[in-house]
């Protein structure tokens, strides 16, 4: 049985907690959080109100879950690795390349076995499509186009109202949502990425495209019924659920904490009268070692839907849609569908396809074994990744191509 420790015991370290202890191969026995509703879901743990008074005892868990604000990551991994403490941490690693840099060195010099939450490339879907590239289904990958379909009411959630909305407080938008991406091109590839140019902004979530009439919080304004970002249509019919998003605006799940939740908080905010300036919308082009190019485009305006993606060879291609994968054959002129639908939707609150329970039993089992290969992401894979989305989002900032130099192996 592995001992875990969370630190930050919001939506993203719960949901990863609560898969290690249903699987029956962990027990949660202390937790770190400033919330005390937060600390009391873990009954049977110690409670910190702090992580700082945790990593000052000597090491009280096999492991540690680290789910903390983007910003908060660094120092909680560099002390609880200095500590013995195997990492569990969630994405981005951090949110500058010198934090990530110190992250992987802590990594690296405490022999922890480390995984950064890269839950894409755990789900049967990926497995399924890696198996068919690694195999040689479609030969020699030439190019890659592919979707993130953000979601209307999750970047309004989020990227808008949300933890995420500002660069200044978080970190930009395509480090915080789509490292996940960049991560899953690399791996799908087996190739490093070399050079990178990105295009993209805010273009709808501005105050200037506030409707006539509209006020500054759904709950009262009089055109917010026929406004697809409405507060009161997102959250309100979730009340009494203890479920993602609800759980993030109040602790307090019942209709009338809900409302006074929209009345009070920042998630009741309209949409056009908010402090964000994260991008609604980029496209980052990349070209991997040994000529192969990837179009990868983010955007909100959308369903929130699983990725969707296609993989052009040299033999041939490949179509799909996060459960569905149609192979075409160029020298049979067949086509082969492949089924890999898994238990949840791409969101969240679905486990994101299957890969958020994957990737805890991947942790467990190297925990349990000191054996690492579950973990498909190497502590310096990890950091290629989030370099990617540095550089993209110098070449969106300063309109030229960055060439990726001095990467990891």
């Amino acid at each position: 049985m592995v001992t875990l420790a969370v630190v930050g015991a919001g939506s993203r370290g719960t949901s990863y907690a609560r898969h290690a202890v249903e699987s029956g191969q962990a027990l949660v026995v202390a937790v770190a959080d400033p919330s005390a509703g937060r600390r009391a879901r873990y009954p049977e743990a110690a409670h910190y109100a702090d992580w700082r008074e945790l990593a000052a005892l000597p090491r009280q868990a096999d492991a540690v879950i680290i789910a903390t604000q983007d910003r908060e990551h660094v120092e909680p991994a560099v002390r609880f690795a200095d500590l013995g403490y195997d990492i569990l941490l969630e994405k981005p690693m951090a949110v500058s390349e010198d934090d990530c840099r110190q992250i992987v060195a802590a990594a690296e010099r405490s022999g922890a076995i480390f995984a950064v939450c890269h839950v894409l490339r755990y789900t049967p879907y990926t497995r399924a499509l890696k198996s068919l590239i690694d195999a040689g289904r479609i030969g020699e990958i030439v190019s890659i186009q592919h979707l993130e379909p953000v979601g209307w009411w999750h970047q309004a959630h989020s990227y808008v109202r949300g933890n995420w909305r500002r660069a200044d407080e978080s970190t930009f938008m395509l480090l915080a949502k789509s490292c996940h991406d960049l991560d899953w091109l690399v791996h799908l590839t087996g190739k490093q990425v070399t050079r990178v140019s990105s295009f993209g902004g805010l273009k709808h979530f501005r105050a200037e495209n506030r409707p006539e009439g509209a006020t500054d919080r759904c709950l009262d304004c009089p055109v917010e019924a026929g406004c697809p970002y409405s507060a009161k249509r997102i959250y309100l019919p979730l009340a009494g659920q203890d479920v993602w998003p609800l759980s993030v605006l109040t602790d307090d799940l019942s209709e009338q904490g809900v409302l006074d939740a929209l009345r009070t908080g920042p998630y009741g905010r309209c949409v056009y009268a908010c402090d964000n300036d994260a991008v609604d919308h980029q496209v980052v082009n990349m070209e991997f070692e040994g000529g192969a190019t990837a179009a990868f485009t983010m955007t909100a305006f959308t369903p929130a839907a699983h990725r969707q993606t296609r993989v052009f060879g040299t033999r041939g291609s490949i179509d799909g849609d996060g459960e569905r994968l149609i192979v075409h054959d160029f020298v049979t002129g067949r086509s082969e569908t492949v089924d890999t639908r898994a238990t949840g939707d791409a969101t969240a609150s679905g486990g994101h396809g299957g890969g958020d329970e994957a990737l805890v039993d991947a942790f467990l089992s190297a925990v349990t074994s000191r054996d690492r290969s579950p973990i498909l992401s190497s502590p310096s894979e990890s950091l290629h990744s989030h370099l990617i989305a540095w550089a993209a989002e110098r070449s969106r900032l300063n309109g030229e191509t960055v060439t990726l130099e001095g990467t990891p192996q």
